[in-house]
């Protein structure tokens, strides 16, 4: 006779753990797609819809930004890293970061440029690599360092703090490279480094970024990013080469409604705030069982807890996410916005399950 279902008589999540990627859009997100969608408006970003997003995100930071809305994430790092590399330029990155692992070699592919990927720990470069990098400019045999890519929050989950960040730029503008910040989940980081537009601030323009991808789809609303040039003098031909690497929604008035919802009563904060809550609550509850490595109190939405690969698998089979490193048997566990208290409950008593039976 077989072993017994350990998860017989459990009830899964409603909703899972394996990305913040796959959670629903949020009512009022959703709301205002279908209030946008009457009549007819001017494609191509001429509607009312993008002038007023335009707006609010010159409000949101506190100056005058060039912003334009995309399709997706892989889209809003392409566009960026296009509009700020010169001939011969090429992007310094950690090897962790989503431009180098996660997309398909979308900017070598597109833009013809190398990806200069550095060691790192924890996913965060430092300022001393920038500087030692910058030992290959004005070398005729090499490829010159152009623009320093840094991801907040980085794909570990860590974060960046408003001085790390400032130390990097200062370097980077130092030696004559342009700041870009992958923001995919910059809503996470920013409830996370306090939950307001100061911190927002303190991580992007006042800190030295010249270029932000501001993440949306992760954040509630179904699809679109936003690529906000904090210098708009960079912006150069944004618009012309938008539409060369396929970006320029025709019916851009969807996009820009969706962000309008999203950065009104700081929704975008709030909803944040409740998936690192939830994350939290996630690590405090598995935290406490045996055969369980819960890893460090989660800094955002991600958790990188590490379970006996038994265990991993039969919970996914049950509920899914990704396993991360699978050498070390470490799988990741992210939360969303619309993560409930009990999607965690559920969850940790699968694994509460899972882990006892494989340990007895």
């Amino acid at each position: 006779m077989g072993h017994p279902d350990p998860l017989a008589g459990l009830t899964p999540p409603d909703r899972g753990f394996a990305s913040d990627n796959a959670a629903g859009v949020h009512p009022a997100v959703m709301e205002a797609l279908v209030a946008a969608n009457t009549g007819h408006a001017l494609a191509y970003g001429e509607d009312r819809w993008t002038e007023r997003t335009a707006e609010m995100f010159r409000e949101l930071f506190g100056r005058d930004v060039d912003t334009y809305l995309v399709w997706g994430g892989t889209g809003a790092n392409v566009l960026a890293l296009a509009t700020l590399l010169g001939p011969a330029e090429a992007v310094v990155c950690t090897g962790w970061s989503h431009i180098h692992v996660d997309e398909t070699g979308a900017p070598e592919r597109i833009l013809g440029a190398k990806l200069i990927d550095l060691p790192s720990p924890d996913g965060k470069l430092r300022p001393g690599q920038i500087d030692d990098i910058a030992e290959l400019i004005g070398q005729v045999h090499h490829v010159q360092p152009g623009v320093v890519s840094l991801t907040q929050t980085t794909e570990l989950g860590t974060l960046y703090s408003a001085d790390e960040i400032a130390a990097v730029a200062d370097r980077a503008h130092a030696h004559g490279m342009r700041v870009h910040l992958d923001g995919a989940r910059i809503a996470n980081a920013t409830a996370a480094l306090g939950g307001t537009i100061d911190a927002l601030r303190s991580i992007t323009v006042d800190a030295g970024v010249d270029v932000i991808s501001f993440g949306g789809t992760k954040a509630g609303i179904m699809y679109g990013e936003a690529v906000v040039y904090l210098d708009p003098s960079l912006a150069g031909a944004a618009r012309f080469v938008r539409k060369q690497v396929t970006q320029l929604p025709s019916k851009q008035r969807f996009v820009a409604a969706q962000f309008e919802a999203l950065l009104t009563d700081d929704l975008w904060l709030d909803i944040a705030g409740h998936a690192n809550a939830t994350a939290r609550r996630l690590h405090r509850v598995v935290d406490g069982i045996d055969g369980i490595e819960a890893g460090p109190v989660p800094d955002a939405n991600a958790l990188f807890p590490r379970l006996a690969p038994a265990a991993w698998t039969a919970l996914q089979g049950w509920s899914f996410f990704w396993d991360w490193d699978t050498a070390t048997d470490q799988v990741r566990w992210m939360t969303a916005w619309d993560t409930t208290d009990e999607d965690v409950e559920r969850f940790s008593a699968g694994v509460r399950a899972v882990v006892t039976a494989a340990g007895a």
